[in-house]
């Protein structure tokens, strides 16, 4: 049996399964995490420790119709000055609850379109989070860019603000497929940006594509990917497209008859998968490639490899604060999220509590199960000895666990007193296998394609 007859007798091309940014997925989330637990989890904060932020700012001047993030359009600055005012009286919420001491590892800011601030609101906002809570030695502030709403004064704001890396969102360079998507990005426009962001002394850049859009074939994927290469970043993301209309209403602008079926999409994978390896790109998880030098291949060698809402990060932080509308916040404790519609959000600081409007609180069960799934979305593996010695889990519990896998996987698995792997040819499967570890299973409607 082929390998591609096997994946389609195993269901990849008609499941739906959480890409596992978190476990368990937000579309968990619950109410019962609430402004006081969250406080009490922030005083837990041991002092000194480091720590990681994001930023949402959810505002965008054009709104895409590919994308399912939580944003808003606007045409004016207005609304954008307003929410900062009061991200940043979230953030003095915050001060007054975390320990002395706490520094930053990480610090990202992502939409929406960070880039819509003036560079004045963009100093204000670094100084603030900076003021409380500064940069560690070797941290990393990074930035996602919008290439059409970027120019010389917003990146010197940036690069003055102590941005050392740059994300760019790609998606496509076809101007068909550019048409379909709402999203009209030319390969100059993009090659500006670049220039700008090198020319400010940002070494570092992570680009953004999707792979399944509409009318997109292997040649067009091909030049979108070769016309990447030639702005060389250092690191790319290379998500699936997920159609959820009816999660994201401005998807419905899509022609789903433009759609790649599913089949076609693993072949559009590949297809770009094989020209970043072939210029020297390491393959990092299910769906990024980077550089050597690059912090996710030094980490991923290092078996440091980690998985957050982002996707892939080298972050090594326990705790990751999320401040704006929608944010998520994780600790040790579990996760917490802000009120998602910046009126409730803006509503909840004015009074001074801290936004959050549901979340998760880990179970000893849920810790284990969400290291076995992060380790298999990072590694492709599940160490039984750290299982053993870090959850407390005997032998026999592992197997009542990972015979399931195997009786469903086969020969696409494998099983030893080492664990359980992921078979090279398997790894498609990935997020089906990480599904079988999942004690909740939400409805497959939740969630997008598993390829």
């Amino acid at each position: 049996m082929s390998n591609l007859s096997q994946l389609r007798r195993l269901g990849l091309f008609d499941s739906r399964v959480p890409r596992y940014t978190s476990y368990p997925p937000a579309t968990q989330f619950k109410n019962g995490v609430d402004a006081d637990m969250v406080s009490g989890w922030l005083d837990s904060i041991p002092a000194g420790s480091a720590i990681s932020l994001y930023l949402h700012v959810p505002f965008c001047r054009r709104l895409c119709w590919f994308c399912a993030c939580r944003t808003q359009g606007t045409r004016t600055l207005d609304p954008v000055i307003g929410y900062v005012d009061t991200v940043l009286a979230e953030l003095e919420l915050l001060r007054a609850r975390l320990p002395r001491g706490v520094r930053l590892s990480r610090l990202h800011w992502g939409g929406g379109t960070p880039t819509l601030l003036p560079p004045d609101q963009m100093r204000r906002v670094a100084d603030a989070i900076l003021g409380v809570v500064p940069m560690a030695e070797g941290a990393e502030f990074s930035v996602e860019i919008d290439p059409a709403e970027i120019d010389a004064p917003r990146m010197a704001a940036l690069a003055e603000s102590g941005m050392n890396r740059a994300s760019i969102g790609v998606q496509d360079f076809d101007p068909k497929i550019q048409e379909a998507i709402g999203r009209q990005q030319s390969f100059e426009l993009t090659a500006r940006a670049v220039d700008l962001i090198r020319g400010h002394g940002i070494a570092s850049l992570n680009a953004d594509i999707l792979y399944g859009l509409p009318h997109q074939d292997q040649h067009r994927i091909s030049e979108t990917v070769q016309k990447l290469l030639a702005l060389s970043p250092d690191r790319v993301a290379l998500y699936g497209y997920a159609h959820v209309p009816w999660m994201s209403k401005r998807q419905v602008m899509i022609p789903e008859d433009a759609l790649p079926g599913n089949e076609d999409r693993l072949s559009l994978f590949s297809t770009a998968r094989d020209l970043f390896v072939a210029d020297g790109y390491q393959e990092i998880g299910i769906d990024h490639f980077a550089r050597p030098g690059d912090g996710l291949a030094l980490s991923q060698k290092a078996g440091q490899l980690r998985r957050n809402f982002q996707g892939y990060t080298d972050d090594q932080a326990e705790v990751l604060l999320g401040l704006g509308a929608s944010s998520i916040s994780r600790f040790p404790q579990g996760y917490a999220q802000n009120a998602p519609a910046t009126g409730a959000y803006t509503a909840a600081v004015r009074e001074g509590r801290l936004p959050v409007t549901r979340g998760h609180t880990f179970t000893p069960e849920d810790r284990w199960r969400g290291r076995m799934i992060e380790s298999l979305m990072c590694d492709f593996a599940v160490d039984a000895g750290e299982m053993v010695l870090d959850y407390g889990l005997t032998p026999a519990q592992l197997q009542q666990v990972f015979d399931p896998v195997v009786a469903q996987f086969g020969n696409m698995v494998q099983l030893g007193p080492w664990g359980l792997r992921i078979a090279p040819e398997g790894r498609p499967l990935a997020r089906m296998v990480a599904n079988m570890l999942d004690a909740y299973m939400a409805a497959p409607t939740s969630h997008s394609s598993a390829v």
